[in-house]
Order: C-alpha cells, then sequence, then structure tokens
C-alpha cells in the first residue's frame, strides 16, 4: 500500500511555511506523496451535496503548491486532488505539468483530472457545465499526444480543441506522464477504465456503490483492450485509521489511500503525520 497526505489549503490555510513543513514532514514519515486539490473560482451559494464553500475560501492554485513543495523537497511525489480539467486548456496544461515534472526531476506523477461540481464555476470559465466529460475525454487525449509528439508535430480535431503540427517541449521525464481519473460517478469510473492510468473516486459513496464503480472501471478497461490490473486504485483514508482499516482497503483492491490531517495547527499535524507512520510501519528516514 502507499500513502499520500493531503494538504487542503481551504482548511489549513496559505501559509507558505506550513505547507513546506507539512511536505518535509510526510517524505520524512515515509509518505510517497502529497495531493493539493483546486477551486479556481467561488461564489456566495456555492454548495456541493451537503457541502457549502464559503465564498471568501482561499483555495490555492494546486500547480503552483506542488511547484513550491518541489523546491523543499527531495523524493515525495506530487499529486492533484483533483485538477478541474475541463477548466484549463490542455495546450498549456501540458507545458505547465512537463515543466513541474522536469524541475522535479520526475516527481510530477499523480496528476489526477476531475470535473467540478459547481455550475458557477464551469459558468465563470465559459464552459457549459454539460459538456464537461466530453471535454475532460479530449483534453486527455491531447495531453497524451502532445506529450508524445516529437519535432515534426501533433495535429488534433476535436469538438472542443483543434491544432495543426503542433509541437510542445520540454517533455515529462521519461516522456509521458500517468493521468489518474478523479469522481464519484459512474462515467467517471467508466473515464477511468478507458482512458486513466488509475481512479481516484470521491469521498461520499456506499461501499456498494465503490464496488460497482470499481467494477465499472476494471469493465471499461478491458472494453478498451487494456490491462485492467495495471490501473491504480487511490482512496480517501483518515489520519487515524489503523492497520486493520489498510488491510480492508487491501482487500477491495486499492492500492494508495491518501489522508489528510484532522487539525488545522502545524505542531498537531506533524504529530499525526508521525503518528500514523509510526502505527502503519512507513519507512521514516533521516
Amino acid at each position: 500500500m502507499k500513502f499520500g497526505i493531503f494538504y487542503n489549503t481551504g482548511t489549513y490555510g496559505t501559509d507558505p511555511d506550513q505547507l513546506v513543513a507539512v511536505a518535509r514532514q510526510a517524505e520524512a514519515c515515509g509518505f510517497e506523496s502529497l495531493y493539493v486539490g483546486e477551486h479556481i473560482a467561488l461564489y456566495p451559494g456555492a454548495t456541493a451535496g451537503p457541502m457549502m464553500f464559503p465564498p471568501d475560501l482561499a483555495v490555492a492554485d494546486p500547480l503552483d503548491c506542488l511547484s513550491f513543495v518541489a523546491a523543499a523537497t527531495e523524493r515525495i511525489l506530487l499529486g492533484t486532488g483533483v485538477l478541474l480539467l475541463p477548466y484549463h486548456h490542455p495546450v498549456v496544461l501540458a507545458k505547465r505539468l512537463a515543466t513541474i515534472d522536469v524541475l522535479s526531476r520526475g516527481r510530477m506523477r499523480l496528476f489526477t483530472a476531475g470535473l467540478g461540481v459547481l455550475p458557477g464555476e464551469a459558468q465563470a470559465m465559459g464552459v457549459d457545465f454539460a459538456t464537461r466529460g466530453r471535454r475532460a475525454d479530449e483534453a486527455i487525449d491531447v495531453l497524451r499526444l502532445l506529450w508524445a509528439g516529437d519535432a515534426g508535430g501533433v495535429s488534433f480535431d476535436g469538438e472542443f480543441f483543434s491544432f495543426r503540427d503542433l509541437t510542445s517541449y520540454p517533455k515529462p521525464v521519461g516522456g509521458i506522464l500517468p493521468i489518474h481519473v478523479g469522481g464519484s460517478s459512474a462515467a467517471a469510473a467508466r473515464r477511468a477504465g478507458r482512458r486513466g492510468d488509475g481512479y481516484f473516486p470521491g469521498g461520499r459513496l456506499t461501499a456498494a456503490e465503490r464496488a460497482s464503480q470499481a467494477g465499472l472501471m476494471r469493465a471499461a478497461a478491458t472494453e478498451a483492450g487494456r490491462d485492467p490490473g495495471a490501473l491504480e486504485y487511490t482512496r480517501w483514508g483518515s489520519i487515524g485509521m489503523s492497520a486493520a482499516d489498510v488491510d480492508a482497503h487491501a482487500s477491495q483492491g486499492t492500492t494508495r489511500l491518501v489522508v489528510g490531517p484532522g487539525s488545522a495547527g502545524l505542531a498537531e499535524q506533524r504529530e499525526e503525520i508521525s503518528a500514523f507512520a509510526a502505527r502503519l510501519g512507513l519507512a521514516v528516514t533521516d
């Protein structure tokens, strides 16, 4: 099992010293990765299910946060949980992700793309809310095409994006980046199977829904001629979970658990991260 830390800037704040300290603590305690989420724009009354987002919630840009963390750490992998893919132009995004990967020496490995659930956010970005899924599918194809292309250029003619003989450099380390798919819908599970390197479902699902969507992911991969066993399955966990809890996740096919500190203060966050690592037997480094 691999373990990631989720740093929620909307909850913990945007103090750069605290962000770096948490990332370094997680790295020293043997965590594989650090994830940051995204909201591009909020507004009064923005809600997702039972959750209401205060309009002054300070959600920092995830890629800028990860660049900052990369410069202050050595080994920890960088992830988005999630980046709202329909609201980013994939030509620009391909460059940004590849640049972070190069500057971090190959650590931008857990890019996770979601659709977003706030209609006002889509409207602010000039995106038809109903087209988010199709836009995301095209964007994934464009990202991979640009990363794989050579100096002769590549071309694309889709519903939302179109270009001719385009090149995109620098390339990610190794030539291409994994793309994980986030989301709690059946469509997200199928997208992960057809196009993703992994699936990261949301947290508000029943056990039966999770099992169904994991099956959808694997079935979609098989139908697309892909190996379902090669796909990673990332799940949310809790900072207080036990070894038995982790074993239960592993029995369900989970390959990575992402947890967030329950406290907002740095001292308490450090204690929670260290206690988790000790309880689960993570490899602590000097």
